[in-house]
């Protein structure tokens, strides 16, 4: 026998012993043996035993999202191998009858009638909380006990001992006193034993069935005695035939194996107790046991007192009574116990008061009335427990919770809420904005710290809902779809506009001091303060993308957990160039995204669902890079250069999509967002190495389109792939284009110079031959709306690449010119003229009025969920097939061909009179018509901003055609008028991005004499006929309107050169969108579009040369010299009147209060300016259109006006002005009086007479209503001599004298002003003969009024000023005040007067007088 190791033996002498035993053969001393199973027995005892004991559980189809809380279905009984079922037995069947869970006993509980019970209701206690035990406080008469004792430990020996004097609450109790209401039992003695229930032989001597095992000593036969009582005392109350109906009811409820088991225990029970009581004596004490007390609140029944004092008090009904003896249930709380209790009554609404907002587990809105089940999980909950539902307040505690399941359900319900709000669910249901309530509620933090959490489900739950507040649902769509349309690739930044309340005050600090100030997160900014602004920046400011960094290369999460990751970096890349730039620059992110998502070689990927994206190409992966790269044309060089995408472009492009081994949608998409990665790439220039080596899968591709689309339906991913194909060859062609623009200017931090394709002509020029069937093949399915629509934006893509191959063919200088020229009137025979003879063509005319964001402004509102700190465009509803981005669209197909149109006559200037025939469509007309009608604008939202950019590619496209056609065939520019208010129009609503366009506009459209047919059609002699008119005059004056229309005509080069000079945009914009119109890739800095916060011209660009005229002179304090303000003052002044008399739609936007501001900018600019005669025809003529009776009305001063901060503070610098350089000028003057009608602010009155009385003296205008008319030799021309006398100058008052007159003057300030200058001689009829009468008319009304209702102040005034004016010594003022009747012009003073009093004024006069004179008798 081998002896045990000892101590001092190494592992030389175990592997001996070892040897040694193996050797000798013997059994080992121990045997191990596995316990087999209990479904399997012993059955596998002999089955060899594991290497590995170890019990591993695997999960591998455990689900990303928490389950549905809804109730299991039934379980199902499953056979085990060693004991299989019988053949004719069922499963389900023989688990029910073998089943001992507890539900199998508490489904059979009936429930006693407690009806009968005495109820002792709890007195309500005004102490909120039980008193708190304070360790000061000793107990005294309790025995120490051995050892040092914890003070619950204390408490729980305390109440142990006091259990017989006084019990416990709410404990159930056995009471040896029988109290008031208990129920008396005794023993049963001789005479009971024939106490019988009727037709029963049985008699009840004690209790069967229930012995109270289980219960301490002597309550255990307490309670069963008690209980056996009771049910006597029910049998006892009953008859024989609700006893037997009762027997029958629960025979049939109760299980017969039960029932008989009950029987043969009742009679061995029975057999014991004849024979104990043949022992026992014939009487017995009786046993007194009171009845089971219910359980109260701890501070509701600490006696029995205040129970019989208040016995209304409610009883807290438990579903079942809490014993002593159940685990933790020694002291029972309970608080803790309410949630056990039946629900209370659901309370209707009687009222329209607001309810607090419950959501479903879905993120369903709950109706406030709505009664659901419990076992759907929407009742647990503290606040209005009868509602179901839970709301965001309870929602928010759940996230915090330790337990992990309870964070990850709040998380999956508040998306859910996310995702419906967003969807426009709730409308109007709800009070506010719900997304605006949970970032105010630090939602985003607490969404950032759960992405910290260390449950995985958790950072699942949290992601998710990060891209439903992040990500719009329709945004990603939208903008994917409208990719290959024109110029669909630029997009404007999803970034908040930075013009916050806080920045307002900070206008007006010079460009250089912005310049020099540190951004927010420069100046230390702390993360909530960035996101009250900007939810973007927040985040990134908590380092978000180093954490979804460390989710995707250590955690490995789930395909949705990756998808949301994907979404939530595009939505940040979509922001702006920064994020973009931190998103490439955040440490092993990319590679981690280029590694594990877009690998070169991957196991092949069935129809289902994946077990994870790791190694496995994402079509999410690639978008992400093909938006950082839409960034900037820097971020796609590094892209291209630094992560090896050319091997994986090549990898997804050479292999048509149904040959990779992936979903067949996946493979669609990724091949898709492979060519549009590429397309951006070489929008810039870049990636034209891979066209060498990818130009047979490109053949071999466009070759396999038109066979595609006649032997297919059109699918959406299919159409997307095709269209995204065409837009990359569109922009392969133009980088082989041989002409480059070098920037003029110092702009190399914005513009990179221009390096040589390495794309030639040669290698695109085969690809028009087999594009040109593609789009044939398209154009046979527009009869079919159905079909066409389904086609998508691929016959957009085709006449865009058409038209960028003949624009880059005409620019080689090699080739001859008549190759493409003769191509070009070949397919403008085969293909386009035929085209714009169908009527299909015609319908998709007529539909633009339907689909116009213009013409349907409403479109364009904002989500009711729309936050100005989360960008979206808004797109979660959908939007309908007629309208600019549904599928009926016909704005992609119809701007295409436009633009095909116009790059064509272009070049070959021979084929505008056949495809200029496309201005005619009636379609056409008269969209354009309602463009221009007057209309409220649509706001500038997100969706607008994107949305009018395309309307507006598709007017410039129609306005450059015209303008052509004006050029080259004067005969059929018809609807020249037209077409110039649409490009007034399309200039006032152009956004940042578009800056070429607006150049183009002024350059070629705005100020062409082509553009004002009126011009040479009579306008002129028109306005002068309407002025002669209005006026009741019909002479023609010398300087009329007509004669300065006709002179304004005749400028239009110099006013066009004006306003390029003073509306100039930035050159670096201006650089930038040119390069992008004109196709000069290498120039291209980006396709991410200047942040939309406003348009690039004001609403008063016609004015704008004259305000800069007026901030400059406002700058220099020795003013401008008269020569650098003549020429710009009358150019604006020109065009102004063009705009006013024959294009008064244009200056809608403009209110009358503005104009006349700018009108007084050419006073203001120079003291000598308003003088030059051409300047004072040309502001009379302007005021005379601002003052006409169906502009006047229109005129408001008390409003706030663009561009200017106080109205009142320009009038006193007027005033200024005025009393300064006026010398007494009519036109001046005119200007002055305008802003004093009774309807305007009194300030500016109070500022005339009280700040600048000595103006008075200067205001000249006669009363006779005379044209402005120059009494000098020289009236005959335009351009009169400087200088001369101002008495040759004759004005007209602007308006009515009853404007000023009425209604009477209320301001007593003013009034005694008025009174004050009349008096004093200030005021005087011959040298301010308007306000003279205006003054006295206001004075006489004020001292005649005998209104009851005026304040003591206001009638003392009255007393006083009619005194004063009865004693003054003028006797022709004093006529003036008191005989004044009414206003007439064509008297010398302005106003009638009364030849004697009307008797009421006479008598009050006297009684006013009267007592004037007894004054001065008694003085004297």
């Amino acid at each position: 026998m081998l002896s045990r190791p000892k101590p001092g033996e190494s592992e030389v002498d175990l592997l001996r012993f070892q040897n040694q035993f193996l050797a000798a053969g013997a059994a080992p001393a121990v045997q191990l043996v596995k316990k087999g199973s209990r479904r399997s027995g012993d059955a596998d005892l002999d089955q060899p035993l594991l290497q590995d004991g170890r019990d591993v559980v695997m999960l591998d189809n455990l689900p990303d999202s928490p389950p549905a809380l809804v109730p299991a279905p039934p379980k199902r009984a499953r056979p085990s191998p060693g004991c299989p079922l019988p053949q004719d037995e069922d499963p389900e069947e023989r688990l029910s009858r073998h089943d001992q869970h507890i539900t199998a006993v508490l489904t059979k509980i009936i429930e006693r009638d407690t009806s009968s019970v005495v109820v002792n209701l709890p007195v309500p206690s005004g102490v909120a909380f039980p008193p708190v035990f304070h360790r000061s406080r000793e107990r005294q008469g309790k025995p120490a006990a051995s050892g040092k004792r914890s003070i619950f430990a204390q408490e729980i020996a305390a109440r142990r001992m006091s259990e017989g004097r006084t019990p416990l609450v709410g404990e159930v109790v056995p009471n040896l006193n029988p109290p008031e209401g208990a129920v008396t039992f005794e023993a049963p003695t001789l005479r009971d034993k024939g106490s019988q229930l009727p037709g029963s032989s049985h008699s009840f001597q004690g209790p069967h069935v229930i012995t109270g095992k289980g219960l301490r000593g002597q309550e255990a036969e307490q309670e069963a005695q008690t209980i056996h009582e009771e049910n006597v005392a029910r049998l006892q109350a009953m008859s024989a035939e609700e006893i037997l109906q009762e027997q029958q009811q629960l025979l049939a409820q109760l299980d017969p194996s039960l029932v008989a088991f009950l029987r043969s225990h009742i009679h061995t029970c029975e057999q014991a107790g004849e024979k104990a009581t043949k022992k026992e004596r014939p009487g017995g004490p009786s046993i007194h046991v009171t009845k089971e007390e219910p359980i109260m609140s701890a501070l509701a029944g600490e006696s029995r007192k205040e129970d019989k004092l208040e016995p209304e008090a409610p009883v807290l009904a438990l579903p079942m009574t809490p014993h002593k003896e159940w685990l933790h249930m020694d002291t029972v709380e309970l608080e803790k116990l309410h949630w056990t209790q039946d629900l209370p009554p659901l309370r209707r609404q009687q009222t329209q008061e607001r309810m607090q907002a419950r959501f479903s587990l879905q993120g369903e809105l709950l109706a406030p009335d709505v009664d659901l089940p419990t076992y759907l999980g929407l009742h647990h909950h503290g606040e209005e427990a009868e509602r179901a539902g839970y709301s965001l307040q309870e929602l928010f505690h759940l996230t915090r919770s330790q337990v992990s399941q309870q964070r990850v359900l709040a998380l999956h319900v508040l998306s859910q809420v996310i995702g419906r709000a967003q969807a426009g669910e709730f409308g109007d249901r709800l009070v506010g904005s719900v997304l605006c309530l949970l970032l105010d509620a630090g939602f985003l933090f607490l969404l950032r710290f759960s992405l910290d959490d260390r449950v995985d489900g958790v950072i699942a739950a949290a992601i998710r809902a990060l891209r439903a507040l992040l990500v719009a649902p329709g945004d990603e769509e939208l903008l994917d779809s409208t990719f290959s349309w024109y110029h669909g690739a630029a997009v404007f930044p999803l970034m908040p506009s930075q013009e916050d309340k806080e920045e307002e005050g900070e206008e007006e600090e010079p460009p250089t001091e912005k310049a020099k100030k540190k951004t927010p997160e420069e100046e230390g900014r702390p993360p909530p303060d960035l996101a009250r602004h900007d939810v973007i920046k927040g985040l990134l400011a908590t380092n978000l993308l180093p954490r979804l960094r460390y989710v995707l290369e250590v955690t490995c999460p789930g395909p949705s957990v990756v998808l949301d990751i994907l979404a939530v970096l595009i939505r940040v890349a979509r922001h702006s160039l920064e994020s973009a730039t931190r998103v490439l620059e955040c440490p092993r992110l990319i590679e981690t995204i280029v590694r594990e998502f877009l690998p070169t070689s991957w196991s092949p990927v069935g129809m289902g669902p994946t077990s994870s994206l790791h190694k496995v190409p994402c079509a999410g992966a690639m978008k992400l890079l093909r938006v950082l790269a839409s960034a900037g044309r820097n971020i796609a060089a590094r892209l291209l250069s630094g992560f090896d995408l050319r091997s994986r472009l090549c990898r997804f492009i050479a292999e048509a999509p149904q040959e990779l081994v992936l979903p067949p949608e996946e493979a669609e998409t990724l091949s898709t967002e492979a060519f549009r990665l590429w397309a951006v790439a070489a929008s810039y220039g870049q990636g034209g190495d891979l066209y060498r080596e990818l130009y047979p899968v490109l053949m071999r591709a466009l070759q396999a389109v038109p066979t595609e689309l006649s032997s297919h339906s059109p699918q959406p991913l299919s159409m997307q792939r095709m269209a995204s194909m065409f837009t990359l060859l569109t922009q392969l062609t133009l980088a082989a284009s041989s002409t480059y623009h070098e920037p003029i200017s110092d702009s190399a931090e914005t513009h990179v110079p221009a390096t040589p394709s390495s794309i030639t002509w040669a290698q695109v020029s085969g690809l028009q031959p087999l594009v040109e069937p593609c789009l044939r093949q398209t154009l046979k399915l527009l009869p079919r709306p159905d079909m066409w629509n389904a086609l998508g934006p691929v016959p957009s893509a085709c006449l865009l690449f058409l038209g960028a191959y003949y624009q880059a063919w005409s620019q080689q200088p090699a080739l001859c010119p008549e190759d493409w020229l003769q191509d070009m009137e070949h397919l403008s025979e085969e293909l386009l003229l035929p085209l714009l003879s169908q009527p299909s063509l015609a319908s998709l005319w007529d539909s633009l009025r339907h689909c116009s964001p213009l013409c349907n402004p409403l479109t364009c509102t904002s989500a009711r969920e729309a936050l100005p700190s989360l960008v979206s465009l808004g797109c979660a509803g959908g939007y309908p097939p007629l309208s600019l981005a549904g599928s009926a669209s016909p704005f992609p197909f119809l701007t295409a061909l436009l633009s095909l149109v116009n790059t064509m006559v272009r070049i070959h200037k021979g084929l505008c009179c056949q495809l200029a025939t496309v201005l005619a469509a009636p379609g056409l007309q008269n969209y354009l018509l309602q463009c221009v009608a007057p209309g409220a604008a649509p706001p500038v939202t997100p969706f607008s901003a994107w949305a009018l950019r395309h309307e507006n590619h598709l007017q410039y496209l129609v306005l450059s055609l015209a303008q052509k056609a004006a050029i080259l065939q004067p005969v059929l520019a018809t609807n020249a008028a037209l077409h110039h208010a649409v490009a007034l129009a399309l200039l006032g609503r152009l956004l940042p991005g578009s800056e070429y366009i607006a150049q183009e506009l002024l350059l070629n459209c705005v100020f062409r004499l082509e553009f004002l047919p009126e011009g040479a059609s009579g306008g002129p002699e028109a306005a002068d006929f309407s002025d002669g008119l209005s006026l009741g005059n019909s002479q023609d004056p010398p300087c009329g309107r007509g004669a300065l229309l006709v002179q304004a005509c005749q400028d239009l080069p110099s006013i066009r050169s004006c306003y390029l000079t003073h509306c100039s945009l930035a050159r670096a914009s201006l650089l930038a969108s040119q390069a992008l119109y004109r196709g000069e890739l290498q120039r291209v800095p980006a396709l991410l579009l200047p942040v939309p916060k406003e348009p690039l011209l004001p609403t008063d660009w016609p004015f704008q040369p004259l305000i800069h005229l007026y901030h400059q002179a406002s700058d220099t304090p020795s003013g401008l010299p008269p020569t650098d303000t003549m020429g710009p003052a009358m150019r604006v002044l020109q065009w102004v009147l063009v705009l006013e008399s024959w294009r008064s739609e244009a200056l809608w936007a403009v209110p009358p209060a503005a104009r006349l501001a700018r009108l007084m900018c050419v006073f203001l600019v120079d003291s000598e300016l308003f003088r030059e005669t051409s300047i004072q025809c040309l502001v009379a003529a302007l005021l005379a259109r601002l003052c006409q009776p169906q502009v006047l009305p229109s005129l408001n001063l008390d409003c706030p006006l663009p561009g200017l901060t106080s109205f009142p503070d320009l009038y006193s610098s007027f005033l200024d002005h005025f009393e300064a350089v006026s010398f007494g000028n009519h036109l001046f003057g005119a200007l002055v009086l305008l802003p004093l009608q009774r309807r305007f602010s009194v300030t500016l009155r109070l500022s005339l007479f009280g700040d600048h009385v000595g103006a008075l003296r200067a205001l000249g205008l006669p009363l006779t209503q005379v044209l402005l008319i120059p009494t000098g030799p020289a009236k005959d021309t335009l351009h009169w001599p400087r200088g001369g006398s101002f008495e040759q100058w004759r004005a007209l008052l602007p308006v009515a004298l009853e404007c000023y007159t009425g209604p009477p003057e209320d301001n007593l300030a003013l009034l005694q002003l008025y009174f004050r200058t009349l008096v004093t001689g200030t005021l005087r009829s011959c040298w301010c003969p308007v306000l003279y009468a205006v003054a006295v008319a206001h004075v006489n009304s004020f001292i005649f009024s005998q209104d009851p209702k005026s304040s003591d102040e206001v009638k003392a005034a009255r007393r006083n000023m009619l005194q004063k004016t009865w004693l003054l010594a003028d006797e022709g003022l004093r006529q003036h005040l008191l005989h004044y009747k009414l206003t007439n012009s064509s008297l010398p003073e302005g106003f009638e007067l009364y030849s004697q009093l009307p008797p009421l004024r006479q008598q009050y006069l006297q009684r006013l007088t009267s007592g004037v004179l007894q004054n001065v008798a008694s003085e004297n």
